[in-house]
This record gives structure tokens, sequence and C-alpha cells, in this order.
């Protein structure tokens, strides 16, 4: 079967209205890196009756366990956290200067409104940028996080800080879900909250069609991973897992600017994309291929080199080392404030993740060979 063979059957959605109510709830609110608590009591809400318990780590990683008494364990697993902006600085005049906390693209903050979040409730501000008449007759100075700055209409340092603002505060962008031309799921943060949604509603197809698992599950939304993968790091050694799929964005490449030869022909619409990586483990990649070819869920491929980036790195290494493989959702304009997703994708993720947890035994072995 050709990676983007054409699909000969119509599309049938798998999320429900009442699923996309709460994905546009989940990426509305917002989780910044090391702040992501409100987020996860959404997910953990949605999630609890679809599962058997639930636990959150002393960071935040929230999970919900089907089979908890099972010895051999599964994890599915996103991350919750959104990349974002720390206060860093602010002037006696009332402007703030900020750095990044994870990957935050710098050249899309001019003119964008933001929230400034404080003990005392939201700030609204916004990245401030001199006018184009101002800049007539010189040289264009590009956007760097040596000049874009925060204005909350203060017009003094005290103003500021009266305001509950302070050096640390945590500032997320506005803006919200929408759906275009009913094709994309269109977002802030959709890298990775989409990935937390689709491992959502693989637990609650689970439950819904009364499927009994040989194994324990772990659906687990992690923390910190757009710093370091450092919150998957955490909770894998807490569940110790014998198995482990992670879900994440990847970058669609069919729009201007991205060069195919280094970032790979990748397209949404196409399908789930599956990634060789060392860390990617052979067999267990092989049947994530044999489940969508066998059910006919289109599929892409995508060679990640040194390592894939994702929460599938720390799984892997973990714990002397766990078979772990990745399922990515093609993805646009990552780290901006309008990624977007194609609706078919979203369903074929959740639907791979869902049949290949139907194909896994209790106790199996995913290596290549033993003594």
């Amino acid at each position: 079967m050709a990676d983007k063979k054409k699909k000969e059957n119509k599309h049938i959605s798998i999320v429900t209205k009442d699923s996309i109510s709460f994905f546009e709830k989940y990426i509305n609110n917002p989780s910044p890196t090391g702040f992501e608590w409100e987020g996860q009591r959404l997910w953990l809400d949605y999630l609890k009756p679809y599962v058997d318990e639930t636990f959150t780590d002393n960071y935040g990683t929230a999970v919900g366990v089907i089979n908890p008494q099972a010895d051999y364990k599964v994890v599915i697993e996103a991350h919750a956290d959104e990349i974002s902006w720390f206060v860093n600085y602010i002037t006696k005049d009332g402007l703030i200067y900020v750095i990044r906390n994870g990957g935050s693209d710098h050249q899309i903050a001019p003119s964008k409104k933001v929230n400034i979040h404080t003990d005392k409730g939201i700030v609204k501000a916004v990245f401030g940028w001199p006018a184009i008449h101002t800049r007539s007759g010189e040289k264009e100075e590009a956007p760097t996080l040596k000049n874009i700055f925060l204005d909350c209409g203060c017009i003094s340092k005290e103003e500021v800080e009266t305001l509950g603002i302070h050096v640390g505060c945590v500032v997320t962008y506005e803006d919200e879900f929408s759906i275009l031309n009913n094709r994309y799921y269109v977002g802030r943060a959709m890298d990775n909250r989409a990935g937390g949604f689709m491992i959502a509603e693989v637990a609650r197809l689970l439950k819904e069609n009364n499927k009994k698992l040989p194994f324990g599950l772990y659906i687990v939304n992690s923390v910190q991973e757009e710093i370091g993968l450092r919150g998957a790091e955490m909770i894998a050694q807490r569940i110790k897992p014998n198995v482990a799929i992670v879900t994440d964005v990847t970058h669609d490449t069919q729009t201007p600017m991205i060069n195919k030869i280094t970032q790979g022909d990748l397209s949404s619409g196409g399908g789930p994309v599956l990634s060789y990586a060392p860390a990617v483990q052979i067999n267990l990649n092989k049947l994530l291929v044999q489940v969508a070819e066998k059910n006919e869920i289109p599929f892409q491929r995508q060679a990640s080199s040194r390592s894939t980036g994702t929460d599938t790195d720390a799984f892997a290494y973990s714990n002397g080392g766990v078979p772990s493989a990745l399922i990515s959702l093609p993805l646009r304009y990552m780290h901006t404030t309008v990624e977007m997703v194609h609706k078919e994708d979203v369903d074929n993720v959740i639907r791979l993740i869902y049949e290949t947890l139907l194909n896994i035994e209790a106790g199996q072995d995913f290596r290549t060979f033993s003594n």
C-alpha cells in the first residue's frame, strides 16, 4: 500500500459534537510550560468517565489508567504545555520586556494581544511596535528578543506592579479555537493539546465500544515538553511502562518557504505520520504500519535522524529501554497562534492508536531477537 494512497471509502468522523466542544474549551484554556494545571483539570474531568483511576505527579503531569492492577503497562502519551513568555524586565516608563518560555517565535509577536497571568488575575497587554510611518528612511529593524516589548497601558513601573505584574509572570497569546473551511481546526497550542485531545478520544472509544484490554493502559498528558521533555522523563520513571506510543505534531511541508529536501514531504490530510529514528523501536513501528494497512488508515513516513525531538525519546531511553514509537499529526504554522491541523488527520490518528492497542498482547516482547 502506498503511504499516500487515496482513500476509496468516504471518511467517517470519529469525534462527536461533545468532543469538539471539549476540544475548543481545552485549546482556549492557557497551559504554558510550568503552569499547566488548569488545562490538566479540564483534561482529567473529560477523561474520568472513561478510565478506572487518575493521578497527577508533583509537576502536574496527569494520568488516567485502565486496568491499573495489570502487570504489563502500555502508555499512550501527549504533552499538555504550550509555548509562552516570561516577564523579564519592567522599565521605569511601564513597558515590559520578555524572555521565552519554550520555543516562542519573536517574529510573530509585534501587534499581538496577550494575557499576563498574575495572582490577581489576567492583565491584558499588547506587543507594541513602531508605526511604519516612523520607520521610513531608516534601515528596517526586525523583531528580536531585544526590541519586542509589552504595553499594558501603564505609564510607570509602580503602576505595572500595582496590577500584580512582576518578573516571572507568564504571558500567553489571546488567540482562540476556530474551524477553517470545515476542514482545519485552527488555534494556538494545537502543539500539542491536539495530542491530549486525541488520546482522550481513544479512551472514550474503548469505553463506548466496551473493549477489554489485556494490559494496563496509561493515558498520559505530560508537562514541560517544550523545554526538554522533562515531564515525560519524570512520569516514565514513575509508571515504568513496557510499551509507549507517543503522539505529537510534525510539520506540514506543503506551504511556502519550507524545504522538502531537509524537512521531508508531508501534508495535512495525508494521514498520521510514522517516524523513523533510533528511539523508535523497530518492531513496534512495524506493528503501527501493519495496523494502518489492515484498517485502511492512510499514513505518511518521516525520517527523524538522531532524535525525534518529542517525548518519544524520553520514554524510549528510560527504565533500561522502553519500546516506543511516535505517531505525528501534520500541522501548519507551528509555534504561531494559527496552528492548523486537518480534521481527517485527527480522526485517523485516533483510529490508529485505538486499533493498535487492540493488537497488543499482554507480555508482548518487541525485541528483534533474544538469546
